[in-house]
């Protein structure tokens, strides 16, 4: 429990605060600095030797709210160890979450655990709320994609938005074909055997530990004379001597040879530019291009950076690089007049940061019951208002009649210009 629950019958028990990501879920009590619990945002049933996933858009509704229901009995009676219905609940959430994915979670929360109330806060916004500063320029590096999203005074620049699906996943899966193929395993019995006659396919468990533990991202230089040896078929650009191999052990008795070439050049998917020349660091500069002339000097000073893949070693050093480079091509060098690029560094670590800040707004009690829908509301209505909807009116409102919402904060939910 909370440290500093309140005391007596009056006192409001602390917030639950949720970040239900792709791969992973953070969970924890509003006020504190970091989450209590992350765990793999995925379901173990008996008699299936593979794990459900729980973020799924794909699926119909029925069978998302039972993968739900049992994610989130898990949270609350195994782990954070509280009663639902005593507590307000805070999700983190991404605003590119489909409707159907939030008003199942919504329907989760209020029918099967009865929750007092529920608030949707983006994530994007809740990063800018552990430094203090109301402008910022918010990259969230997840699993599944890069989002890109403007916040300035508090309010998220919607239409400005820039995504790419490129990822924790696109990493994994780029790594594991580099495994199969170029690396060998040494057993008691024999040795440079290949990857697929030994072991078969190796677990997405085993490949993440691989990345964290021996992939970096190289700096500007040395990346761009690694993409250039590897679109270059003729042979003319030399590749960089590679670091060290490395030797992962799989168990007591298999040990998984890794080259050194795949430590180095793994993370250059990230920053190679496709066909229409996008790639991680194109996207903050294609954010501040959409935005309005006024907020850019502001916003390219306030780069935030959140996200687990954001904390492989080297990698905000060389996105900084990248976007100085790319800032001085006649694409951008003509539209955007501030060529100055600083990066916040958060109070948290980079996967954590977005809980943090939903902790902070969790614990203001009074603002968090202005914006959060009740549960009155709910089965009242029936829907979920969206967090950028100004034509909804605030929930407490509808049974408070002439009580002025608190203004704080107001404004940090709209998409007001």
């Amino acid at each position: 429990m909370p440290l500093f629950d309140g005391l007596g019958s009056g006192a409001e028990k602390t917030a639950i605060v949720i970040d239900l990501g792709a791969a992973y879920t953070k969970c924890g009590f509003a006020g504190e600095t970091g989450p209590r619990f992350i765990i793999p945002s995925e379901i173990r049933k008996r008699g299936q030797q593979q794990a459900t996933k729980v973020v799924q858009y794909n699926i119909n509704t029925e069978e998302l709210y039972v993968i739900l229901k049992e994610f989130i009995h898990t949270l609350y009676f195994r782990h954070l160890l509280v009663n639902p219905r005593d507590r307000r609940v805070v999700i983190i959430e991404s605003i590119l979450c489909p409707s159907h994915f939030r008003e199942t979670l919504t329907k989760v929360f209020f029918k099967q655990f009865e929750v007092p109330s529920v608030l949707f806060a983006p994530s994007h916004l809740m990063a800018i709320m552990t430094l203090g500063i109301n402008s910022a320029l918010v990259m969230d590096c997840g699993h599944t994609e890069t989002l890109v999203l403007p916040v300035y005074e508090c309010t998220p620049i919607l239409p400005a938005w820039e995504a790419l699906p490129l990822g924790g996943k696109a990493i994994h899966k780029e790594l594991d074909v580099l495994l199969v193929e170029q690396c060998t395993v040494d057993t008691d019995t024999s040795t440079g055997e290949s990857v697929p006659s030994i072991i078969g396919t190796i677990p997405e468990e085993t490949v993440e530990d691989i990345k964290v533990r021996t992939c970096f991202v190289s700096d500007l230089q040395r990346g761009l004379k690694l993409q250039a040896a590897k679109f270059n078929m003729d042979g003319s650009a030399e590749r960089p001597a590679p670091p060290p191999d490395v030797d992962y052990p799989l168990d007591g008795e298999k040990i998984l040879h890794i080259k050194g070439s795949i430590r180095d050049s793994l993370m250059e998917i990230m920053f190679e530019q496709d066909n229409e020349e996008k790639s991680v660091a194109s996207l903050i500069l294609d954010a501040l291009v959409k935005c309005p002339i006024d907020t850019r000097k502001v916003l390219s000073e306030n780069l935030v950076v959140i996200g687990g893949t954001a904390m492989l070693p080297g990698f905000l050093h060389r996105l900084l690089a990248e976007i100085r480079l790319l800032v001085e091509k006649p694409k951008y060098r003509d539209v955007l007049a501030s060529k100055n690029f600083r990066m916040h560094l958060p109070p948290a670590k980079p996967n954590c940061t977005a809980w943090v800040g939903g902790a902070i707004f969790g614990a203001l009690q009074d603002i968090l019951g202005s914006r959060s829908v009740s549960r009155d509301y709910y089965n009242q209505t029936g829907r979920i208002p969206d967090w950028c909807c100004l034509s909804t009116p605030l929930p407490e409102s509808l049974y408070e009649a002439g009580k002025t919402p608190p203004p704080l904060m107001k404004r940090a939910f709209s998409t007001e210009k």
